[in-house]
């Protein structure tokens, strides 16, 4: 008697494990329904479940539908929605809609295949120009840490000045830097002019000189950077707390009310900002570490620091 109770128990727990775990276990171990045994198991992604088609009995819930995003509703309609292959993108010359072929050690008849389809990847000087482009725009990206969407969009910037011919007779590696500049001032991620110059192949003046040129001839907008967007960033690579986050961009918003920010430029504000933040919650910072960190030089960061704290009435004691 004793027996079958803990029998009849231990059924019941395997039953509320089937339905209430099964969706987080995974599905391939449902082979068949805990309670009648049937192995006519019915997905239904409309209400996220797995249920038994002898029986009824609810086998898992949440489950995930890992299927496409589309639904056909005839053999038409699922030949023109259906699609193989990785997605289309626009870091790749081509948009990554070509058939990749491998080295592999499949004889000759691979290599020559292989041959054949280098020559007829890259029709011309034009085309081999715009691979080495996009190799750049990815290697800076990845040199910033920069998010795949910047990524996207540098490469579609390029290809527009690349179709209005602004590319011949210009650097290809001042067009790529300042494009990626132009898309992270676009997009709110803040980099500097420097860090951008630092993973570039060219120098300032000509960055500049490019970034000037595509804004004018791209008709581009772009919104003055703000102080606030550096100051995250700044404080991560000074090892500096949320709260000291928060007070220097307390600061650059009262400096900004006042009219502070003006004509000023928004790194060397953030930088002052959080140094006069560093030292009033007792985390001092030197003005050479800051300036190594932010790229501003010292004498910005003192005379930034010195009009903050007079105009603003803040007692900084070193």
């Amino acid at each position: 008697m004793v027996a079958s109770e803990k029998d009849k128990e231990e059924e019941k727990k395997n039953k509320g494990a089937a339905r209430g775990e099964a969706g987080t276990t995974g599905l391939d171990d449902i082979k068949e329904c805990p309670e009648c045994g049937s192995k006519s198991l019915i997905q239904d992604y409309g209400k996220a479940e797995i249920f038994c088609g002898d029986c009824g009995l609810v086998v898992a819930e949440n489950i995930v539908d890992l299927g496409p995003e589309w639904r056909a509703f005839d053999s038409e309609q699922m030949s023109k929605r259906a699609r193989v292959g990785a997605p289309m993108t626009y870091r790749i010359h081509d948009k990554g809609l070509s058939t990749l072929t491998t080295w592999g050690s499949q004889g000759q008849g691979q290599i020559k295949l292989k041959k054949w389809q280098q020559r007829t990847h890259i029709a011309n000087t034009t085309e081999r120009s715009f691979i080495f482009a996009l190799s750049e725009i990815d290697r800076m990206s990845s040199a910033l840490r920069l998010p795949m969407n910047i990524r996207e969009a540098a490469s579609m910037l390029y290809r527009r000045a690349m179709k209005q011919h602004l590319i011949r007779g210009r650097s290809i590696e001042g067009i790529t830097t300042a494009i990626l500049y132009i898309s992270c001032r676009q997009y709110g991620v803040p980099r500097t002019l420097e860090e951008v110059r630092d993973v570039s192949r060219v120098g300032q003046k000509e960055i500049s000189r490019a970034y000037r040129f595509l804004l004018r001839e791209l008709d581009l907008k772009v919104t003055v950077a703000s102080p606030i967007d550096f100051v995250p960033r700044f404080c991560s690579m000074l090892s500096l707390g949320g709260d000291i986050r928060s007070k220097a961009i307390e600061i650059i918003k009262k400096a900004t009310e006042r009219e502070l920010t003006n004509g000023r430029g928004p790194i060397g504000i953030a930088a002052a900002a959080i140094y006069i933040a560093a030292i009033l919650n007792g985390e001092h910072r030197t003005q050479k570490e800051v300036s190594v960190i932010t790229g501003v030089t010292e004498v910005t960061i003192r005379n930034r620091y010195k009009e903050l704290s007079e105009q603003l009435d803040i007692d900084v004691l070193l």
